[in-house]
């Protein structure tokens, strides 16, 4: 059993009931069931109702649990109130339509969920239709969508359809990524209810739900998802697409209450991801023999094998077949302005780090650079390069006015944490170069002539060098917590191929090199310029590029070792890897052992003759040129490569394969078709 604190915490911190009860007393509303309008007494207000029942409604549509367990399999309770131990009230408003009525289903404080019989499901599409009629869906998003896997052969070929929508989980991820608290775990019906106007469309949602549950809307710009049909739950009416299914294989209760006419209550099925990720509140019933092998009729590479205990787990299927290919054009993708962010981040972290410390510990070169002209403007570059990763990352978001809503949930998200980290960075490194400068003998000068008085005079050199030494390590602590928790983003369960150590080397020798890199360039330009020695600076830079390209090469081939041998997505997303990208994937990593052993070679030579010459010079240029580019390259893979945990789709539905030829043909410009525009 897992620890309950996150469901108990997502239940206790309910923002929506805060603002429910604002609105119901700046309305007059009073609260009671009875109740059809917001306002009461004198008030005139139009009626909104929370759900309207039709006269012709069918007997099947109408929820019909009597009795409940008291915990569900995961070992949490199924009374949500109870759960939290009373800290939220009964009866409580979930204001809908504005209306504070409170519904009619006895029920409403225990977790529900879905019930699904793959046997029962023909793949009609009537529950995916009622869906989006009744959210008003276009034909490019669908909170439940329908999908299939298939195996055996003629005349015992096997097909078992898959309805999916989002799981309503114990633990959802979602509501612990989302940077802005648009997510709520409510009492009333264990619904996850997401909120698409406080979404400012970052998509990590999407990134972190194993079930492809959170739709992010390109056209908008925001996420929206499955919201259980809360309306039709108070008045006692299941969810629309369990009502629409015309083959029994959909039902809706009180988790663990299994409907009648079913005989299992399983939280796996072929095609599933695992359910230990979020404990989803799922149940399916699946009893026709199966094939040992299920195969996906989309084009990702991952087909399902049945194991000794009769449970299907992820395998390669090499779809795409074996040949290697370069496909340079395919490694653009949605996520290149957080290819751009995390390199340059990285690499302001890295030269700010090794110029400050290396002044502070009075290392031979540094110490001097830190009191010439140059050292503000390499702060100053280190400060540009972190506001343009910033503004990069902000270009990334479906609604970038909204970007500073991605603090509100420094609780639990990492991307808050990581946005807050490089915010304290850039703040703390832009009042280091301000308290930097009059302690620099060269700047001093320049000011005095420009405005005819003595820096000094405004504040003294001491008292300044004391707040610039504060400062530049604050800015050292807040770019760690922004490194790690940038680091944490990726450590994704939904997202294998991502869950691995290689992803902290790749940050940190990016950090290292290419940090170095930059340092280095300015700091041997400007002590050259004055005369002054470079061997000690350019042996320390060539050293922590050195250490950096290692880090990074160590960290590939332990990733490579490892999914190479995975069964799961992780594999899927290695295979794509040496076949798809399989050329580009050899010359990123031919280009960084190369670039290794040449920098090492340089290192070695400028250790044992002791001097920096023209040649050597030129060789950290082509170091530093190569290192740029398999940066650049290793990155964009990073993002391209990554297959999810997710839903089987169809041939022409939640097909990444349709979609790209879509694009390719121009069927994609139709938009009934259903693929998603790139706007955002």
């Amino acid at each position: 059993m897992k620890d309950d604190t996150s469901l108990k915490n997502a239940l206790v911190a309910d923002p929506q009931w805060v603002a429910g009860q604002t609105a119901q007393q700046a309305q007059g509303g009073c609260g009671k069931p009875e109740c059809g309008t917001t306002g009461c007494g004198s008030k005139n207000t139009a009626e909104r109702k929370i759900w309207e029942i039709r006269t012709e409604e069918q007997v099947y549509a109408f929820l019909k649990d009597k009795t409940t367990a008291d915990t569900n399999r995961y070992g949490q309770k199924i009374d949500l109130i109870e759960h939290t131990q009373g800290k939220l009230p009964v009866g409580r408003s979930m204001f809908i339509n504005e209306n504070p009525a409170v519904g009619t289903n006895p029920n409403r404080n225990k977790q529900h969920g879905f019930f699904f019989t793959a046997d029962n499901c023909i793949g009609c599409h009537a529950c995916e239709a009622a869906c989006s009629e009744k959210n008003d869906n276009p034909a490019h998003l669908a909170f439940r969508s329908v999908g299939y896997v298939e195996g055996g052969s003629f005349p015992d070929y096997k097909r078992m359809n898959i309805s999916m929508a989002c799981n309503h989980c114990d633990d959802p991820v979602c509501l612990k990524g989302c940077p802005t608290r648009a997510y709520t775990k409510h009492v009333e019906y264990g619904a996850v209810l997401q909120d698409p106007e406080t979404c400012f469309g970052c998509g990590y949602c999407t990134w972190v739900c194993p079930y492809n549950a959170p739709q992010l809307d390109p056209v908008k710009g925001q996420v929206s998802k499955c919201n259980m049909c809360v309306d039709r739950l108070e008045v006692g009416l299941k969810p629309a697409c369990v009502s629409a299914c015309v083959g029994n294989a959909l039902d809706f209760g009180v988790i663990e209450n299994i409907p009648e006419g079913r005989e299992q209550a399983r939280v796996e099925i072929p095609g599933f991801p695992s359910p230990e990720i979020t404990q989803p509140n799922i149940r399916f019933q699946q009893i026709k023999q199966l094939p040992d092998e299920m195969k996906r009729s989309d084009s990702m590479p991952v087909k399902y094998h049945k194991d000794d205990k009769g449970r299907y787990r992820p395998a390669i299927d090499q779809k795409q077949g074996k040949a290697q290919h370069w496909n340079l054009a395919r490694l653009s993708s949605r996520e290149n302005p957080l290819v751009l962010f995390t390199l340059a981040s990285q690499t302001a972290t890295g030269a700010f780090a090794l110029t400050f410390l290396g002044a502070q510990a009075g290392l031979a070169g540094f110490a001097g650079f830190a009191q010439s002209a140059m050292y503000a403007p390499l702060a100053i570059l280190c400060f540009l390069l972190i506001g343009f990763g910033l503004f990069m990352s902000t270009m990334h978001l479906g609604k970038p006015k909204r970007f500073y809503r991605g603090f509100n949930n420094l609780r639990h998200s990492p991307v808050s944490r990581e946005g807050l980290g490089i915010a304290i960075f850039m703040g703390a490194l832009g009042m280091h170069v301000l308290f930097s400068l009059p302690g620099n003998s060269a700047v001093q000068s320049v000011f005095s002539s420009v405005f005819s008085i003595e820096i000094t005079a405004l504040i003294g050199t001491e008292q300044a060098a004391s707040f610039a030494r504060a400062f530049g390590f604050v800015a050292l602590f807040g770019s760690a917590g922004g490194l790690y928790y940038m680091y944490r983003c990726y450590r994704i369960k939904a997202r294998p191929f991502w869950n691995h150590w290689q992803v902290g080397t790749a940050f940190v020798g990016n950090m290292l090199s290419l940090g170095s890199l930059v340092a280095g360039v300015v700091i041997v330009s400007t002590l050259a310029f004055s005369g002054e020695s470079i061997l000690n600076a350019a042996m320390v830079c060539a050293a922590l590029i050195c250490v950096g390209m290692l880090a990074e090469g160590i960290g590939h081939t332990a990733h490579a070792r490892d999914m190479g041998r995975a069964e799961h997505e992780g594999g899927a997303s290695y295979y794509i890897q040496t076949t798809t990208f399989g050329k580009t994937f050899k010359l990123r990593n031919t280009l960084l052992g190369l670039n290794l052993l040449l920098a090492a070679a340089l290192l070695a030579s400028m250790l044992v003759f002791n001097t920096v010459d023209t040649f050597t010079l030129l060789g950290m240029a082509i170091v530093g040129a190569t290192l740029i580019a398999t940066s650049l390259i290793g990155r964009a893979l990073f993002y391209v490569l990554v297959i999810p945990t997710t839903m089987p789709g169809a041939f022409f539905w939640k097909n990444k394969g349709f979609e790209d030829h879509a694009r390719d043909i121009g069927l994609a410009n139709m938009p009934q078709v259903g693929v998603a525009p790139l706007r955002h």
